[in-house]
């Protein structure tokens, strides 16, 4: 990525109440001086007029400087609050293009702050999540993450690995020493188990931060006129699906993401399972079928005159519910009975969804990212290699790659291939 001094809007959208510019690199304090005529005091929000350079005032606002490395970036920095029209935002940055700037691309600010040293890459995404946090539960995710709790965990498991390896080197090299220690493996042993367990512990968890990160999948599947598409139009409250008494109405998957206490709960309408002849039809089936298999809950809906209805048995946690209790008697044999049109029912039903969502995300704020599965799980068979081998030496080289992997998480070691993936998932000015 190229170096040099770069500038971005990095508020919300304009026209707005107010826009800030964020400036970086080494030629924000001369930028400054053309614009407001001076630097500020730095970390002092300071009222000054904006000019151009040839003095025509483009607007009157807050400015404020960091002088690196005490900045986001490590680098000078300087934020420009200004009033958040197109017009004067588009005025300044033209004025910091004549004055050498450049355009920041998507994710640069970020980008410069892991290569300064001011964050490492779990903080980055734990930013970049918190940025694009839709539900409580993600923001809560997103801060254990971006604020160096899930760093500071992988660093402490780094370090104890090489500390065992310490012990284990210590050993080989000054075994005639007195202060030596006598059998590292029965030092390092003990710990070396835990931290193996706290490892597949982590696993499991980041399998959960997952469903709080990309949603909880609700399937709704059923016979035609079971009610699906009733039942997702009442759990949004607005009308997502198109509804009528004609059979095979809904030929593909219909989704719609609802925040239900702080979860996102991902529901999908689906096509009636029947046997049909219409070739359309027949892949909606197929569709609704393959969305049951992917949830992580099915909603089995059955209408209460249609008992007889052969029951669809799916290797994923079902609930039988039964629709149209407005109409017909309630029947003992399914979990739930529920009204779309009265709308009983569906305050449990949305409490059943959120046990089984907040269920399957136990333990999520122990978990990172997808990413780190691979390189905790390569660490683990490194640690569980270093357990079981005799010798001493090759002992100590499968406790130095599992200390590797786990420093490709952090970014500490051989990641440069990862950082154009993971940077390009910012917006621009952050």
């Amino acid at each position: 990525m190229t170096q040099g001094t770069i500038f971005a809007l990095s508020s919300g959208q304009v026209p707005a109440g107010i826009a800030v510019i964020r400036v970086s690199g080494p030629a924000t304090a001369a930028a400054l001086t053309a614009l407001v005529g001076g630097v500020p005091s730095a970390r002092t929000a300071s009222l000054r007029k904006i000019r151009s350079r040839n003095g025509d005032l483009l607007d009157e606002g807050l400015v404020l400087y960091f002088s690196a490395p005490n900045s986001f970036t490590g680098e000078d920095c300087a934020e420009l609050q200004v009033h958040g029209s197109r017009a004067v935002v588009n005025a300044i940055g033209q004025s910091l293009l004549k004055l050498g700037l450049r355009q920041a691309e998507a994710g640069e600010f970020s980008r410069r702050a892991f290569e300064n040293g001011r964050l490492d890459l779990v903080e980055v995404e734990g930013l970049a999540d918190l940025v694009s946090a839709e539900t409580e539960m993600q923001r809560k995710l997103a801060l254990q993450i971006g604020f160096g709790v899930v760093s500071q965990r992988y660093t402490g498991w780094a370090d104890r690995l090489t500390y065992a390896r310490a012990m284990i080197e210590a050993e080989l090299d000054f075994a005639d020493e007195e202060d030596a220690p006598s059998s590292a493996m029965d030092l390092v042993s003990v710990d070396l188990e835990v931290l193996a367990s706290e490892m597949a512990q982590a696993a499991r968890a980041t399998a959960s931060a997952e469903i709080i990160r990309n949603g909880f999948k609700v399937a709704i599947i059923g016979a035609p006129n079971a009610g699906k598409s009733s039942l997702m139009n009442a759990m949004a409250e607005r009308d997502v699906a198109i509804v009528t008494d004609i059979a095979g109405t809904t030929r593909d998957v219909l989704s719609v993401d609802l925040d239900m206490e702080g979860y996102l709960i991902r529901l999908y309408d689906t096509a009636g399972i029947r046997d049909a002849d219409d070739i359309v039809e027949r892949e909606g089936i197929r569709r609704a079928r393959n969305a049951a298999a992917n949830a992580d809950l099915v909603l089995h809906l059955t209408a209460l005159d249609s008992l007889a209805e052969r029951y669809e048995d799916i290797a994923v946690p079902t609930l039988r519910i039964g629709t149209k209790a407005d109409l017909f008697q309630a029947a003992a044999d399914f979990y739930l009975c529920i009204s779309c049109v009265t709308l009983a029912g569906l305050d449990e039903l949305r409490e059943v969804i959120v046990s089984h969502a907040r269920s399957a995300a136990v333990n999520a704020d122990l978990g990172g990212k997808e990413r780190h599965i691979t390189y905790i799980s390569s660490a683990s068979k490194f640690l569980q290699d270093a357990l079981e081998e005799p010798r001493l030496e090759l002992k100590a080289d499968a406790l130095r790659a599992a200390g590797n992997e786990l420093g490709r998480i952090t970014g500490r070691v051989d990641v440069e291939d990862l950082l154009d993936v993971i940077f390009s998932k910012f917006c621009i000015g952050k």
